[in-house]
């Protein structure tokens, strides 16, 4: 297999991926096999460095096994000690850097991480690269040390920079997912999730199929339309964007599809839309018609569900303003808009979110949502 084949292999098995969590083993371990490296590692989290760090998808894969005891013993033993990361939180987004480049200012000879963790991960001679994910998101990716040599050569460094794009936006699609309350299903349940607005998309680009939220933003035309078929942005800026997308996902020839994303600005006022242009494989067709071609999945911030503060209140226990922070982060705010909504600091906003989380029993922003969206479901008293 050449290079190039072995790109394009990696790139199909990331848009697999974006659904399929255990697409991700296959294309860790081509990268591997690619790049002539013991193994990888795929982090992101929130923006926190710190006790608050929450963490969305971990995988440290070596050859395409995950090692979920390696993970254990990161975060628990060597996170807390970890030197490194003050000069990984420095590094410009999507820059390539050894290992060793990392340590900045410290005493590699001192170092817990750099001389008992690391040659116990394999990731001495390794690479990292920082990349800054959407939804406040921090995303590293790690290249564990080259197999038989002892640094990297330039050809292994630009297969490294040609994949990065096609990383983040693995991450891109995950987090979305997440924040629709559709990770882990198939396309089919997917389509049917009503939290999430879908389009199916032939291999011409002809729209063949939508749910029920997608329709409604087709029929409002609020942002997207549905022109003789052809999906179309509001404004003329951002449609050139989209089609682009298209064209890039639907490639003519059998070429390889890419994966990409935009925002997509709306009439009103309402915050943009989140749009993500995703290939569909052959083996991903698990319903309806074989002449599928891209999956277009649309992230609604302000889409809302009748929440009532009071019920919120009185079932988990929670202050006025704790409530309101938690009834912001169900309908889909990150802690920085929360605080711009309510014009209080980030940090009060934080301290707030710890005395929930301590309320609660929980550790993650995603935790608390899931709980009031669950009293959205039960029927508000008459009384």
């Amino acid at each position: 297999m050449s290079q190039q084949d072995e790109f394009e292999r990696i790139v199909g098995l990331l848009n697999e991926a974006m659904l399929d969590d255990a697409r991700w083993l296959e294309a860790s371990a081509l990268i591997d096999e690619a790049l002539g490296s013991k193994g990888n590692h795929l982090v992101f989290s929130n923006q926190s460095w710190n006790e608050d760090i929450d963490v969305f998808f971990v995988r440290f894969c070596y050859r395409g096994e995950h090692h979920t005891a390696l993970e254990r013993e990161y975060f628990q033993t060597y996170y807390p000690v970890d030197d490194h990361l003050p000069g990984l939180r420095r590094l410009p987004d999507g820059e390539i850097a050894h290992v060793r480049d990392t340590f900045v200012e410290q005493d590699l000879a001192n170092s817990v991480m750099y001389n008992e963790a690391m040659p116990r991960f394999g990731f001495q001679n390794g690479l990292n690269v920082r990349m800054d994910g959407p939804f406040q998101s921090r995303i590293i990716f790690g290249i564990a040390d080259p197999i038989g040599a002892s640094d990297w050569s330039s050809g292994q460094l630009d297969l490294v920079k040609r994949l990065l794009p096609h990383i983040r936006q693995f991450v891109r699609m995950r987090l979305a997912l997440i924040e629709s309350g559709g990770l882990g299903t198939t396309l089919s349940q997917i389509l049917e999730n009503a939290g999430t607005g879908v389009i199916q998309l032939d291999r011409r680009g002809r729209i063949v199929a939508a749910n029920d939220s997608a329709r409604a933003l087709l029929r409002d035309s609020d942002g997207l339309s549905n022109r003789d078929g052809a999906l179309r942005a509001a404004t003329p800026e951002d449609n050139d964007t989209l089609q682009k997308l298209l064209a890039q996902a639907l490639p003519r020839f059998g070429e390889q599809g890419a994966s990409g994303s935009m925002m997509v600005r709306r009439p009103s006022l309402l915050p943009r839309l989140i749009l993500h242009v995703k290939p569909v494989a052959n083996r991903e067709v698990d319903y309806r018609s074989q002449h599928l071609g891209a999956l277009v999945l649309i992230v609604d911030p302000v889409e809302r569900v009748r929440i009532d503060p009071g019920l919120v209140a009185a079932a988990l226990g929670l202050t006025p303003t704790e409530t309101e922070i938690a009834v912001l982060l169900a309908e889909g705010r990150t802690a920085p808009e929360i605080a711009e909504a309510t014009g209080r600091g980030y940090s009060t906003v934080r301290t707030h979110l710890k005395h929930i989380y301590l309320k609660l029993g929980v550790s993650r922003q995603f935790e608390v949502a899931q709980l009031v969206l669950a009293l959205s479901n039960l029927p508000v008293s008459r009384d």
